[in-house]
Formats: C-alpha cells, sequence, structure tokens
C-alpha cells in the first residue's frame, strides 16, 4: 500500500525533475536534463498515478516516423502502465539526428555502450532509478521496426541493465553497418551462420543475456521475415543455447518456437511468427482486456503482443510460459527442431546496394527522402537491372 509520505515524496521529485513539462496531453512529459546524451535523444515519460517506490520501467522505442508518445500509447504500454503501476520511458529520435526519425541501430557509433543512443537511453533509464525509484533489476526494453533493431543492441550493449527485451518486426545486432546496408538487411536478411551472428554479442564476464520474445508477420515486405530467426539464433547460440528450437506450437494464427535450455525453469527465447500479419505491431484492441489502438504500423489482429510481452516479463505477477500443452494448437513432433527459417532458401541477395548506377543514385538520396519511398526506388531500379 502507498502511504502519504511515498506519495508526497514521489509528487516532491516530480516537481523538482528539471525541465519536466507535458506533452500535448498525451500523459507524457519530457524531462529536459537526464544526463549523459551523447546520442542527442530526448527523453518522455508516462507515470501513473500513485506510483509506488520499487516499481518496474518499461522502456519502449518507437519506429520510424512515429513519435515516443505516439508509439507507448498506441502499442498499450500507457493503458498496461496505468493497470499496473509502472512508469514507461519512450526515447524519441529527432530529425537533426535522423531525416525519417530513425533510431540509426545500423550506425556502430551509436549501438556500442558508452556511446551514441544506446547510451542516451541508458542514461535514461538510470534516471528513472535514480529519481523515479524504479527497481533496477526489474528494468524491460521492447520496440518495433528500428525501434526493435535498438532494443536488440540495447539488450546486447547493456545486458547488465535489462531483465528482459522484447523485438517486433526487428533485425539482429550488427545486421549493418551504414543505411545501404540497413536497407539490404531488412530486404534480404541476415544470411550469416549462428556462430558468426554470436560473435557480433559484446561478452561480459559473469552476464547471462537477458531473457527475450520475438514478434514478426510472415507476410512483412518492409523487414524480412528471416531476420526474426537470425535473432533467435543470435541470441541463442550468445548464451551456449543450441540454434534449433526446443517446441514448436502452430495454432490458427501463429507458429510459436521455444528455446528454454538445460534445466531452465522459463522460456529464454519465444518467436513468435504471425501468419499473415504485414509489418507493424499486432494489437489485440477490443472487449474489456484490448489494449492500444490501431493506426499506421499498429494492426488489429486479434491477438496482443503488448499484453502477451508484458505477461512474459512479469509485469503483474510472475513471469508466465505458457505450457505448450495447454496451447489450442498443432504441437510438432517432440524434440528439437530447426529454427523457422534455417531450411528456406535464401533470396538474391546483392553484392552491394551500392553497385550499379541505381545504387549510386540511392546512395546520393539516402536521408534526404522517406525510407519507404528509398524502397519503392530500390525495387523498382532492381527491377530494371540498375542494381545488382
Amino acid at each position: 500500500m502507498v502511504g502519504l509520505g511515498d506519495t508526497t515524496a514521489m509528487l516532491a521529485k516530480r516537481r523538482r525533475a528539471s525541465g519536466s513539462g507535458s506533452t500535448k496531453g498525451s500523459g507524457f512529459r519530457q524531462i529536459e536534463e537526464f544526463g549523459f546524451n551523447p546520442g542527442r535523444l530526448q527523453m518522455l515519460v508516462y507515470t501513473p498515478e500513485y506510483l509506488a517506490p520499487g516499481a518496474p520501467l518499461v522502456v519502449a522505442v518507437h519506429g520510424c516516423g512515429q513519435s515516443g508518445a505516439e508509439y507507448a500509447s498506441r502499442a498499450g504500454w500507457t493503458t498496461l502502465a496505468d493497470r499496473h503501476r509502472f512508469p514507461v520511458v519512450a526515447p524519441q529520435q529527432t530529425s537533426a539526428n535522423n531525416p525519417n526519425r530513425c533510431f540509426n541501430w545500423f550506425n556502430p557509433a551509436d549501438v556500442v555502450r558508452g556511446q551514441g543512443e544506446v547510451a542516451s537511453i541508458a542514461a535514461m533509464v538510470d534516471w528513472m532509478i535514480k529519481t523515479e525509484g524504479c527497481d533496477p533489476t526489474r528494468i524491460y526494453v521492447t520496440g518495433l521496426s528500428a525501434g526493435g533493431a535498438m532494443t536488440i543492441a540495447m539488450l546486447a550493449a547493456y545486458p547488465d541493465v535489462f531483465d528482459a527485451g522484447a523485438v517486433i518486426a526487428g533485425l539482429p545486432y550488427g545486421a549493418a553497418e551504414n543505411v545501404m546496408g540497413a536497407m539490404s538487411a531488412m530486404q534480404w536478411g541476415d544470411g550469416r551462420s549462428s556462430a558468426s551472428l554470436a560473435a557480433d554479442v559484446p561478452a561480459m564476464a559473469d552476464q547471462s543475456l537477458p531473457r527475450l520474445m520475438i514478434w514478426q508477420g510472415q507476410a512483412d515486405h518492409v523487414v524480412a521475415p528471416c531476420n526474426a530467426d537470425a535473432i533467435a539464433r543470435q541470441w541463442a547460440t550468445a548464451q551456449g543455447l543450441a540454434p534449433e528450437t526446443d517446441d514448436i506450437v502452430e495454432t490458427a494464427d501463429r507458429t510459436r518456437y521455444v528455446w528454454r535450455g538445460v534445466g531452465a525453469r522459463q522460456a529464454l527465447i519465444e518467436l513468435n511468427l504471425i501468419k499473415g500479419l504485414g509489418h507493424g505491431a499486432p494489437l489485440s484492441t477490443k472487449g474489456p482486456d484490448g489494449v492500444g489502438s490501431a493506426g499506421p504500423f499498429m494492426l488489429e489482429t486479434g491477438v496482443s503482443s503488448t499484453s502477451e510481452i508484458a505477461a512474459f516479463w512479469g509485469l503483474g505477477g510472475e513471469p508466465i510460459d505458457m505450457p505448450l500443452d495447454a496451447i489450442q494448437g498443432k504441437r510438432l513432433s517432440p524434440g528439437r527442431h530447426k529454427g523457422p527459417t534455417a531450411d528456406a532458401p535464401s533470396p538474391p541477395h546483392p553484392k552491394s546496394m551500392s553497385d550499379g548506377v541505381g545504387g549510386q543514385v540511392l546512395a546520393a538520396l539516402s536521408g534526404r527522402i522517406p525510407a519507404s519511398v528509398e524502397n519503392i526506388i530500390a525495387r523498382a531500379f532492381r527491377g530494371a537491372g540498375l542494381t545488382k
């Protein structure tokens, strides 16, 4: 129970928060000075009423073209924050950093511990622990698309900070080192071996990687679905698990893959491939248990990735690892299984997106036009044989 003293202290801390102010009635406030900010990001915070000391923290990382408040609200994280009384930090990219307001997950200077955008987000977490009294053992991060790729970067660079994470339509750590490489990875995936993928994840002595949930639409034409398999294989191999899954269950709306590890009580990695889903976060917004609101890249499917992520993390209770036998679906033959795309033939992969006249044009346009337009032009140039 939250006492009067706790509530008074909480309100006093918020009044003292440097540069705090509301953002257009969204319930978020911007923290102007939160500490080390080499990535020049903005920090938005949503805090429910009567936040108890020692609450967990969710960091929600938006996709290209979105705002932090828009993504966190539409995904339903603010609804769950009110329901379970935890705060939400929404890091926000600026057009000065990236014209499309994408997090720079493909820039090596922004994804290494102590540098760039990942260091800025880590500083936001530290501010919340020190200022709002969040539990440092219950810090979680999730993101969509470019935000999903940045989520993996956060988990790889700061595994000691986060208890668990969740990626929606993201890419593995180290999949690209520049804009053109990012476009290539998005469309063709990362075809490296599990060992090569895992080698990119920084090693920290005596530090296990956070538990991870992965979501991916099988009809995603923006981020190739094989990237989800690459993330799972990277994360499994980096922590000494076999790249093959322990279990697979197929239901009407998805195929669910689980990696547990020897003697593990909970799933360490869970991958959900949603049938027929395009590029975006799967949501279930209807009915009394619905959360979030549909919109661009926030897709009503009847499956709530947000609620399932929260349950996987244990927000509102113990972390849930639903027994596979309890799921109303077809459990594939017991034993180990290959990943969801391990046997799928790789699509044609260009030697370099900068090859050819079309590639030179794309390089000149990079950062000057929306990513969606770049993709359309790239496809047209490939069809015309102007890029390899």
